[in-house]
């Protein structure tokens, strides 16, 4: 065997393991969020239901491609039975009454916590309020024929919303405490996250659309600063979309939620209303700091380069979440990705969304000459960064339940860019004395 061979041989047995989301998925939507964003564009529509419809825009595309070319509802993991014919509806009645009614209070539960929550009837928040109240109507009606109907093909229909109805209806023997606790884990990710992502749907789309060729044809400030916002309208689009299509038929349902509280802390403690990084917040690296455009003011080419490395980062976290298709979630496992930016490194977007906060905040440099702003930002946005990487690690602790990731993870130690690189840095050490 000659070494072009073995190399052959080498790299067939190395593969990559397979993505449980397909490219195509995150292509379509792009395209059609894209296409929805050049209509807005010419006819000045900015305002929160276009940007409503850019969730349509992005994520019907992706349910046609998943159901028509991947074939999603085909896979094993729907827990659906295609092969043979659906149950009579009345074995099935019993159990989907039940879960209906767990269903129906486990939304009736989050309904509560939104009333509760006062920081959901201010701001950008009452937008989300709008909108879920008004879905939870067709939400309420479609779900009696969509359970009934899917119930009679799954092989174990009783799911922790039967088990939740089970509990309210007094059978408490029925209901499988593990259970119930994973039902519930996953429907405070979902409620928590979505009402999250609506509320800042309009805000970021009305960034990318309002502004004018004009405003940013001759100023790459302005221009990478639009190229910015559009990368995360792409993020937040397929953010959103991803937590509001959690369905079994699509393959893109919880298959566990983070059991770990301190993967709960890490990643609680990153949005509000626990957002340690707000402003006046005790991680707040901003006071004083003055940013990359004033540094390099009167530096055009600099201004130009790193406003391009900032765009690139920003299109490497948006990438990131494009990469999900329909299944973004934070704190829940629903599928392990290994293509894309996921194939250079495990957090990717972790990785992007902090090299561009320290490039474009630039913390070691201080408005008001004083070093003990500057220490303190450093440390402070150090500290950020930090929690990041905790985020990382107890989402690897979660997946690392799923031998799909554990052999994903093998396979981006021995293979990813960005640990070959980082092994690269490391000293190497220094052989033992011969005796």
């Amino acid at each position: 065997m000659n070494a072009e061979t073995r190399i052959e041989v080498g790299l067939r047995q190395d593969s990559r393991p397979q993505s449980a989301v397909s490219s195509g998925v995150g292509f379509v939507g792009i395209a059609g969020l894209l296409a929805w964003a050049a209509v807005a564009r010419s006819f000045g529509m900015e305002g929160p239901f276009a940007a409503l419809t850019a969730l349509v825009a992005c994520g019907l595309p992706m349910i046609l491609w998943s159901l028509i070319v991947d074939k999603v509802h085909l896979s094993p993991s729907t827990g659906i039975d295609w092969a043979t014919p659906p149950r009579p509806l009345k074995e099935t009645l019993d159990i989907s009454i039940a879960k209906i009614a767990g269903l129906w209070a486990t939304w009736a539960a989050i309904g509560c916590f939104y009333c509760i929550g006062r920081w959901y009837w201010d701001g950008a928040y009452l937008f989300s309020m709008y909108v879920l109240g008004i879905a939870s109507i067709p939400m309420l009606v479609l779900s009696v024929p969509y359970v009934l109907w899917l119930d009679r093909r799954l092989r174990e229909p009783r799911d922790g919303a039967w088990h939740f109805g089970q509990l309210i209806a007094g059978r408490s023997d029925r209901a499988d405490p593990k259970i119930l606790q994973e039902h519930f884990r996953s429907w405070a990710v979902k409620g928590f996250f979505l009402a999250f992502m609506i509320s800042i749907v309009p805000g970021n789309w009305t960034e990318a659309i309002r502004p004018q060729v004009e405003e940013f044809a001759a100023d790459p400030v302005a221009l990478a600063r639009w190229l910015i916002a559009l990368m995360f309208v792409v993020d937040v689009c397929f953010a959103t979309v991803g937590y509001a299509l959690t369905l079994k038929p699509l393959d893109a349902h919880i298959r566990s939620a983070n059991p770990y509280a301190a993967g709960w802390t890490a990643a609680l403690i990153c949005y509000p209303p626990f957002i340690l990084m707000s402003p006046g917040g005790p991680l707040d690296y901003h006071p004083g700091t003055g940013e990359w455009t004033k540094w390099l003011e009167g530096y055009p080419l600099a201004l130009g380069v790193t406003g391009a490395v900032l765009v690139l980062l920003t299109g490497i976290y948006a990438w990131a979440t494009v990469a999900f298709g329909i299944r973004f979630s934070n704190l829940t496992h629903r599928g392990i990705l290994t293509h894309g930016p996921y194939a250079w490194s495990k957090h990717p977007a972790y990785l992007s969304k902090n090299l561009f906060w320290w490039i474009a905040s630039t913390p070691f440099l201080a408005t008001t000459g004083n070093p003990v702003d500057m220490v303190r930002n450093t440390a402070l946005l150090a500290i950020v960064s930090g929690v990041y990487y905790w985020r990382a690690r107890t989402e690897e602790r979660h997946l690392g339940a799923d031998p799909v990731y554990r052999d994903y993870a093998e396979w981006i130690e021995r293979n990813g860019p960005i640990p070959r690189l980082l092994r690269r840095l490391r000293p190497r050490p220094e052989p033992l004395p011969a005796e």
